[in-house]
């Protein structure tokens, strides 16, 4: 049964809680209701503690406290609710799962500086978690934390090397802290044990936007594209790679440009070296190597050139042929790139 001290749950610094013949998690405050719970100072419990569907009007306080339950929950406190913060920091060190599935803090839940060993397994289980701030900064954990569809105002992101990997389809924040480069921030999605999946990516480059970085949401968005092609079957994939080299899926239409200047000068070198013949002697304008070129290249339209000269050397022509196949391949990327950049807006 539930152990319930009072209208107000209790202190237990200090104490040290076991089973003496085994078993789960000693029974705190199943189910009930009342003020404050706080285990610091020492608290030890054999076996972890159950806290499920409690409800707390304060705090539940378990800084430096110590929770051995290896083989199953070290803390289980699924869909306990607690008006201002849960802080298991400073200290806290659970041999186990630490289970906050559903659960709701009105300000924060902190596990900075905390250690959680659960290698085989969720070091913690935040599904569905909802508070204001979670804080995971200098946070040691071995196993998983999992994050899905969890609602938080601002996440403080652990600065531990390498992070645990987190779990993190459906999570939404509006904010994070600190504001690390935007690399450091898509490790944290590149390493999620679900594999891809887009909202994560998409939530990121929200936040960002928010803030003004548009140039690190579209990072954000091109590593999604880059992160989604590897799922792609071979078709996909070589067509992925060809939008990313020519305009980065739309996120860097600028390498068309480059591409096409690339492009043009080589032709112009090549072609001002070669001797071209007239389709048609006496008629038409002169030979430009520099609009030959661009006629090439640009597949719409014409500027007379492309038509009205030939090219007696095979290499040459071939060269002629490539730079209207390069053309075409440009101006279909281009197109698709920015297409799915209005489509995604």
């Amino acid at each position: 049964r539930a152990a319930r001290i009072g209208g107000q749950f209790g202190s237990f610094q200090g104490a040290h809680l076991s089973h003496p013949g085994g078993g789960g998690p000693r029974r705190l405050a199943e189910g009930g209701s009342g003020s404050g719970i706080v285990g610091r100072e020492g608290f030890r419990a054999e076996g972890g503690i159950r806290l499920h569907e409690a409800r707390v009007g304060e705090a539940l306080r378990l800084e430096g406290a110590h929770l051995h339950h290896p083989a199953g929950d070290a803390l289980c406190a699924e869909s306990i609710q607690v008006g201002s913060r849960i802080d298991c920091g400073e200290g806290f060190r659970a041999e186990g799962a630490v289970v906050l599935t559903s659960a709701t803090a009105g300000r924060a839940v902190s596990f900075r500086g905390a250690t959680l060993l659960h290698p085989t397994g969720h070091a913690v289980d935040a599904r569905h978690l909802q508070t204001g701030e979670l804080d995971l900064r200098t946070a040691r954990a071995e196993g998983t934390v999992d994050l899905r569809h969890g609602r938080l105002d601002v996440w403080h992101l652990p600065t531990g090397t390498p992070p645990a990997p987190v779990h993190l389809d459906g999570l939404t924040y509006r904010a994070l802290e600190p504001q690390l480069p935007v690399d450091r921030c898509l490790a944290f999605v590149a390493r999620d044990p679900d594999g891809y999946r887009p909202q994560p990516y998409q939530q990121l480059a929200a936040t960002y936007q928010a803030i003004g970085h548009d140039d690190d949401a579209r990072a954000v968005l091109l590593a999604r594209q880059r992160h989604r092609r590897a799922t792609q079957r071979p078709l996909g994939r070589v067509w992925g790679h060809l939008l990313d080299a020519t305009v980065g899926y739309g996120y860097r239409p600028w390498l068309a440009g480059l591409w096409l200047t690339a492009l043009t000068l080589l032709g112009t070198a090549v072609f001002r070296a070669a001797h071209p013949k007239p389709v048609k002697p006496g008629e038409g304008a002169p030979f430009s190597p520099l609009v030959y070129t661009l006629d090439l290249l640009i597949p719409i339209g014409g500027l007379g050139q492309r038509n009205a000269w030939y090219w007696p050397s095979d290499y040459v022509q071939w060269l002629a042929y490539a730079l209207v196949a390069a053309g075409w391949l440009l101006t279909t990327a281009v197109v698709a790139g920015v297409t799915r950049v209005l489509n995604r807006s």
